[in-house]
C-alpha cells in the first residue's frame, strides 16, 4: 500500500462511527480508498454510508490526509494494513480480519510462532503464579505470548515473558494512545521497546466494553493456541475459547482447586474438550512439528529420594495456592512444632514458599 492510500485510510478511520466493515467495504465497492476519498460528492450520498459520515468526509477533503500519517509517525505508531507482509498471517485467516493496525513496538513479532494466555481479572495468587510462570518458560522456547494488557492473568503473563527475556505482544480494547488500566503503565513503557503494543482501534478510542469481544478475537487469531488460565463461568476469557474453536485454534485450560469458583470456567473448558494444562510440555507436545517437547521439570524420582516420608506428604496436600499452617496441621495430623520444623527445611531446599500470617505454598 503506498504511501498516500494509507494516509486515506487512517484519515477515514479516525472517523467515529467509521468502523472495520466499513473499511472492508468501501474498499470492495471502490477499488481503493483513494478512489472513495475523491469520488463524486452524489456517488458517495448514494453510498451505504449514512448521510453525517458522508458531510464529515466531505468536510475533510480539503485537508491533506497525509498530514494525520506524519501525526502518527512522529508518535512511533506504525500502521499495518492487511495488504502487507507485516501483518500476521494467522489474522489473515479469521473472518473479518481488522483492516488497519496500529503498532507500537517490534512489528516482526507479528510473523512468529505465537500462543495466547488469558484468564480472570481478579486472578487468585495460584492463577498470577500460574500465568507467570507458563508465559516466561513458553518464552524461553522461543514462542511469543499474545494477552490482553488487562490486569490479572493477561498483566501476569507479560510480565513472566519480560522477566525470562521474551516477546510478548498486547493487544488492545481502546487505542493504542489510551493505558489501560493505568495500573499496567510500566508494562505498557517496557512492551514499547521490548515487545509490541496493537490495536485495531482508532486513537483516543476509550476502552468501551464493547471493545473487548472484538480485541479478543484477535488474540486468538494470532495465535496457534489459547492457554485459560482461571475463569469464572461467565468471563471475557471464556469468550476467548469460543472464537479460539470458531477460528480452528487449539485451547489448553489449566486446572485448579475444585472449590475455586476461579476455575469453574476452566474445569468446564476440560470437560468440553479443552486440553487439560499442568506444565509446558503440555502444549509444546501439541505443536512438535515446530517445538520439540521437553521433560517437565517436576520433582524428579532422585528429588523424591532425598525427602522423608512426611516431606512427601506436605507436598502432596500443599497446593499452588496459599494454605495455613492450621489446615495443614488438621489434614497431616502432626503437631505444629514438629509441622514448623520440615516446612522450615522445605523453605531451605525451595521447594515451598512462606508467606505472611503462617501460609505456605509450594514453587
Amino acid at each position: 500500500m503506498d504511501y498516500h492510500e494509507k494516509a486515506v485510510l487512517c484519515r477515514l478511520h479516525a472517523i467515529k462511527g467509521l468502523g472495520n466493515a466499513s473499511l472492508w467495504r468501501i474498499k470492495k465497492e471502490f477499488g481503493s480508498f483513494r478512489a472513495f476519498w475523491t469520488a463524486d460528492k452524489r456517488i458517495l450520498y448514494n453510498s451505504f454510508l449514512r448521510n453525517e459520515l458522508i458531510d464529515e468526509i466531505v468536510s475533510l477533503r480539503n485537508s491533506n490526509p497525509c498530514k494525520y500519517l506524519e501525526y502518527l509517525d512522529a508518535q512511533g505508531i506504525k500502521i499495518i494494513t492487511v495488504e502487507e507482509e507485516l501483518y500476521s498471517p494467522m489474522l489473515l485467516n479469521i473472518s473479518n480480519p481488522p483492516y488497519i493496525l496500529y503498532c507500537l513496538g517490534k512489528t516482526e513479532l507479528m510473523s512468529k510462532f505465537a500462543l495466547a494466555i488469558v484468564g480472570a481479572r481478579n486472578a487468585t495468587p495460584y492463577g498470577r503464579k500460574i500465568a507467570r510462570n507458563f508465559a516466561g518458560e513458553l518464552s524461553k522456547r522461543g514462542i511469543v505470548i499474545v494477552s490482553g494488557m488487562a490486569r490479572g492473568i493477561d498483566a501476569e503473563a507479560h510480565l513472566g515473558v519480560l522477566e525470562a527475556g521474551g516477546e510478548t505482544i498486547a493487544v488492545l480494547g481502546s487505542g493504542i494512545n489510551i493505558i489501560y488500566p493505568r495500573e499496567n503503565r510500566e508494562i505498557f513503557k517496557k512492551l514499547i521497546k521490548k515487545g509490541l503494543i496493537i490495536s485495531e482501534f482508532p486513537l483516543n478510542t476509550p476502552p468501551d466494553s464493547g471493545n473487548f469481544p472484538q480485541r479478543n478475537r484477535v488474540i486468538s487469531g494470532m495465535s496457534h493456541g489459547v492457554l485459560i488460565v482461571e475463569a469464572k463461568i461467565r468471563s471475557g476469557a471464556l469468550i476467548t475459547a469460543d472464537l479460539a474453536l470458531e477460528q480452528g485454534r487449539d485451547v489448553f485450560s489449566v486446572p485448579g482447586p475444585i472449590t475455586s469458583k476461579m476455575s469453574e470456567g476452566c474445569h468446564n473448558l476440560i470437560k468440553q474438550g479443552a486440553k487439560l494444562t499442568t506444565c509446558v510440555e503440555d502444549i509444546l507436545e501439541e505443536y512438535s512439528f515446530v517445538y520439540k517437547p521437553q521433560k517437565a521439570k517436576n520433582l524428579s524420582e532422585e528429588d523424591l529420594l532425598l525427602l522423608d516420608s512426611d516431606e512427601i506428604l506436605i507436598l502432596q496436600y500443599m497446593g499452588y495456592e496459599p494454605c495455613h499452617i492450621d489446615d495443614l496441621v488438621n489434614m497431616i495430623g502432626l503437631d505444629v512444632g514438629n509441622l514448623s520444623m520440615i516446612l522450615l527445611q522445605l523453605e531451605l531446599k525451595g521447594l515451598i514458599k512462606a508467606m505472611p500470617g503462617n501460609y505456605y505454598l509450594r514453587n
